[in-house]
């Protein structure tokens, strides 16, 4: 099998260190491992595979030679992936910079593969929360057509990062032991006013934006049009943080054109790749962030009729935003691309 020259940027943070961790599960074809990240974590040393990398920092010339660039997100996309192509790699892009971008391909393999074709250097990983809830959405969606979504999240402090995971950790520590908290992560926003996480819930991802919805809720909104490839679709969305360390969950609403039937539902569901039907009420069964944790597939249930509204459905979804909303996806771009000579 050929092996590629992969670089992951953002090595050190979450999704970099996911990235690390798929790549040996997975078996990914890897000839080359170049790891980079900011000037501030340069110079670490990584154990890996039974080698030890060095971190190095990231440059324009850091992507010579690379055929894979895997970029694990944040403001240095924007800034990077350029040089990364006119070097010759593809970029697949974590961050929001080139998502909305017409001539960027945002992709689901699952869901909208023939996509990647388009790529012109970069193709964009979607949104955390919009990946896990299209992978619901594509199933329902070839059997009736989406007129209207309302979602609704409950978004681990893992989505903010490693520093979001720390300070749940120590919120709670604190708590335990009678001290007063401390929050100076979460919501991350405009202004320099934060509040607790542990034992609370707090209903703002990312800033907001003049329509009084957050960037994160119009994320949702945009990008499964785009994905989806239908902009008649009316969407609204509310998110929000809550003390889960890590997996993502939703509550969506759909209502469609005609009428799907539960059985048909769940029938679309259960055989669609990538998806785990985890609906049995009788025994209390349905899906939860804990037991997504760590894993690659996303899990639906608590299915039924929207008793308020016809041809509408209700259902919860949990999926590992670490995993299938970040890393994962974008792994399986990569092997999308190598097993159709698209590399």
């Amino acid at each position: 099998m050929k092996k590629y020259r992969v670089a992951i940027l953002g090595a050190t943070g979450a999704v970099g260190q996911e990235f690390l961790t798929l790549i040996e599960e997975r078996k990914f074809p890897f000839s080359e491992l170049r790891l980079l990240a900011s000037s501030r974590s340069a110079g670490k040393k990584i154990a890996f595979m039974g080698k030890e990398y060095t971190v190095q920092e990231t440059t324009p010339d850091s992507f010579e030679g690379i055929d894979i660039a895997l970029f694990a997100g944040g403001a240095a996309s924007k800034e990077f992936a350029p040089h990364a192509v006119k070097a010759g790699a593809i970029v697949i892009d974590n961050s929001s910079a080139f998502r909305m971008d017409p001539e960027v391909p945002l992709v689901v393999p699952e869901v909208n593969p023939e996509a990647i074709k388009a790529h012109k250097g970069i193709i964009a990983n979607p949104n955390c929360s919009t990946i896990i809830m299209v992978m619901a959405l594509k199933p329902l969606y070839d059997i009736a057509k989406i007129r209207r979504i309302v979602v609704s999240t409950y978004q681990a402090v893992s989505g903010a990062g490693k520093e979001g995971m720390a300070e749940l950790e120590e919120q709670v520590a604190a708590l335990a032991s009678g001290k007063e908290p401390v929050a100076k992560v979460l919501p991350v926003g405009k202004l320099p006013k934060h509040y607790q996480i542990a034992f609370n819930l707090i209903p703002q991802i990312d800033v907001f934006k003049d329509n009084l919805y957050t960037k994160e809720e119009m994320k949702m909104i945009d990008e499964t049009k785009k994905i989806m490839s239908d902009d008649r679709m009316r969407i609204t969305a509310t998110t929000v943080r809550v003390p889960v360390y890590r997996s993502h969950a939703e509550s969506v609403n759909v209502e469609f054109e005609d009428k799907v039937t539960l059985e048909a539902a769940r029938a679309a569901i259960a055989a669609f790749p990538g998806i785990i039907l985890r609906d049995n009420p009788a025994e209390q069964e349905y899906p939860m962030p804990l037991f997504t944790s760590n894993k690659y597939d996303v899990e639906i249930g608590r299915l039924r009729y929207d008793e308020s509204q016809e041809n509408t459905l209700n259902f919860w979804i949990c999926g590992d935003q670490i995993r299938k909303g970040a890393a994962l996806n974008a792994l399986q771009i990569a092997e999308y691309m190598i097993a159709h000579d698209l590399v």
